[in-house]
């Protein structure tokens, strides 16, 4: 089996066998687990290779782009200034950015964009990876659209768009950009290896992705105004353009964060230990934990068409939740595989990234061995 390295404490020895399994037969080619129980790291595992063509090793402090887990960060950032009184998650989105009431949005609130409810999902109109990256250009076109269905009746995941509304949002509230937030009040106080907006210093430790064969949804069958084609076909983005010095400077905050398993996982344990992070940096009241872990929608989701429970900014658990999930967690997940879990009630913390993708949007049979295998050891 392929060499793994970290550090596990007893009683994860399962882990460690099943992460050098797949990177053994390919299943992995390199990536990160960490665990955070109880305010402390109990496993940090990495191995594999970082670089495909050239061979480079993933080390401790290679990091990797992983999608959607960008939004759970977004969601610290946002409800960091929900506890600073700058935002207000039953207000109006229109209360900090007027134009967003434009076609029928006057009483869409914070609470529907941060739990994908608020009918605005993707761009009515084609848009290409020039105008996405202009973040205020791309979140100017979503505010004058009109929604695609009634706001609050029900989810349908904001896979690109969330982080465009969300970055206009804060921007509108605080005066400041969320990346700004996030590395001065998130991920600097705590130490965390993770940037939404990667800055050039840190381009030689990033692995390269390795795309996955096909496409996660079939849309032959769908027209062209399904919500799923909308959506995950506006625009196209093909794994290579994610490599680019243009996404990767850009204020994506929901699709373009880098990090590794350890820099999640610090970061995320805000929400299994009632608001502080581990180092014992408080980012939010316990009040702000238990608003994300209220339930907002649940149902079937209109892009991704399986059952999702939303909180705010966060799936959570529930008997139809894809793969395998403690009964009180929050959890996201990237494209490809990259998967966080935060267990309220064991404070508990478990994150995974790598760079071999597979067609799953939300979830993978890879990152649901890998859950249930830790949930296995804590017992």
């Amino acid at each position: 089996m392929s060499e793994v390295q970290g550090t596990a404490a007893d009683g994860f020895g399962p882990v460690t066998d099943l992460l050098a399994a797949n990177l053994a037969d390919g299943t992995d080619v390199g990536a990160s687990l960490c665990v955070i129980r109880d305010g402390e790291i109990v496993l940090d595992l990495w191995g594999g290779v970082a670089d495909v063509d050239t061979g480079r090793p993933w080390r401790r402090d290679t990091i990797v782009h992983t999608y959607s887990i960008t939004k759970t960060m977004a969601t610290l950032v946002v409800m960091r200034l929900v506890d600073q009184g700058v935002l207000d998650v039953t207000a109006p989105v229109a209360r900090y950015w007027p134009e967003f009431a434009a076609n029928g949005k006057d009483a869409v609130t914070v609470e529907q964009i941060m739990s994908h409810t608020a009918g605005v999902p993707g761009w009515d109109d084609p848009i290409d990876i020039d105008t996405l990256c202009d973040v205020p250009a791309a979140a100017a076109r979503l505010a004058a659209q009109a929604p695609w269905w009634t706001p609050g009746e029900g989810s349908g995941y904001a896979a690109v768009a969330f982080g465009h509304l969300v970055s206009e949002l804060v921007h509108r509230a605080s005066g400041r950009t969320l990346a700004e937030i996030f590395r001065d009040e998130i991920a600097g106080p705590v130490g965390a290896d993770y940037h939404i907006g990667t800055p050039a210093d840190v381009e030689p430790r990033i692995a390269t992705l390795v795309a996955p064969e096909g496409g996660s949804t079939d849309m032959s069958k769908l027209g062209p105004d399904h919500p799923t084609v909308k959506v995950l076909g506006n625009p196209v983005m093909p794994v290579p353009t994610t490599a680019t010095e243009q996404w990767r400077r850009a204020e994506l905050a929901g699709v373009n964060g880098h990090g590794n398993a350890r820099s999640i996982a610090q970061l995320q344990s805000a929400l299994s230990h009632g608001g502080i992070a581990h180092g014992g940096h408080r980012l939010l009241s316990e009040d702000a934990v238990r608003e994300i872990h209220t339930e907002r929608s649940h149902g079937p989701d209109r892009v991704v068409f399986f059952p999702i429970r939303f909180g705010l900014g966060m799936g959570l658990s529930a008997p139809d939740a894809p793969g395998w999930l403690p009964d009180n967690a929050s959890w996201w997940a990237g494209w490809g595989g990259a998967m966080v879990v935060n267990d309220v009630d064991r404070r508990v913390t478990m994150a995974y990234a790598m760079n071999r993708m597979t067609v799953d949007l939300i979830g993978a049979a890879r990152t649901t061995n890998y859950v249930r295998t830790v949930w296995d050891c804590l017992g």
